[in-house]
């Protein structure tokens, strides 16, 4: 049996056991949503949003994409922000990353041979790679280096989510968080909270920060 078959029977069997477990469960989701989070994470098929929050259907609204990026010029990406903050009022928006993540180590390499869309996605994180290539040619090449840049990367999206006027000049202003996600212990991290001006927030979001200009060092943090 092909895996697209397997999902289907396992859905009736997942429908069946929850209408039994919870009969009105169907009729209070066929109502509407009203979720109070937004969740940007990664399409990395080991970072499902819902599992990990031990979530149901409804509590969260979910848009994923390579590496957890957040771009005020892709389209999707604003039109889920647009609708979370200005229709569903969210409360909370969680910018999830994960520790081994691909786009992130892909970004520490020159190119992303055959995946041109891929190479374009993660140019902000070579970019950023760039800003902090001191730190992150401090630490070893391999795991450590593109963990160290997945924090930062995390770390980025919430900077510039506060920032985007969609967000910052809000009705309601949802609380921005940076979260990571860790794939050997299924643990999640709190890099930054939803205040900003907690103590020590800052100093945890920039006191790293190590730009360079065009010099030896930015070779150096891409290669693994």
């Amino acid at each position: 049996m092909n895996k697209p078959k397997r999902m289907l029977l396992e859905n009736i069997a997942w429908a069946a056991e929850t209408a039994e477990s919870d009969p009105a469960f169907f009729g209070r989701l066929a109502q509407g949503q009203s979720p109070t989070v937004l969740w940007i994470g990664c399409s990395d098929s080991r970072v499902p949003a819902e599992t990990i929050t031990n979530s149901n259907p409804g509590n969260l609204f979910v848009h994923r994409n390579i590496a957890n990026l957040f771009c005020a010029e892709d389209d999707n990406m604003m039109s889920v922000l647009e609708y979370a903050v200005c229709v569903l009022k969210v409360e909370d928006v969680i910018v999830c990353g994960h520790y081994g993540c691909g786009g992130v180590q892909a970004s520490l390499s020159p190119t992303c041979t055959g995946l041109p869309h891929v190479d374009r996605r993660i140019g902000p994180l070579r970019s950023l790679a760039h800003a902090h290539c001191v730190e992150l040619n401090a630490l070893p090449a391999g795991e450590e280096r593109i963990n160290r840049l997945a924090e930062l990367s995390v770390l980025e999206q919430v900077r510039a989510l506060r920032r985007v006027p969609l967000v910052r000049d809000a009705e309601r202003v949802p609380r921005v968080h940076g979260w990571i996600f860790g794939l050997r212990n299924g643990r999640i991290k709190v890099l930054s909270s939803g205040d900003p001006r907690e103590a020590g927030e800052a100093a945890a979001s920039t006191g790293h920060v190590a730009t360079c200009a065009e010099s030896e060092c930015c070779p150096e943090a891409a290669s693994l």
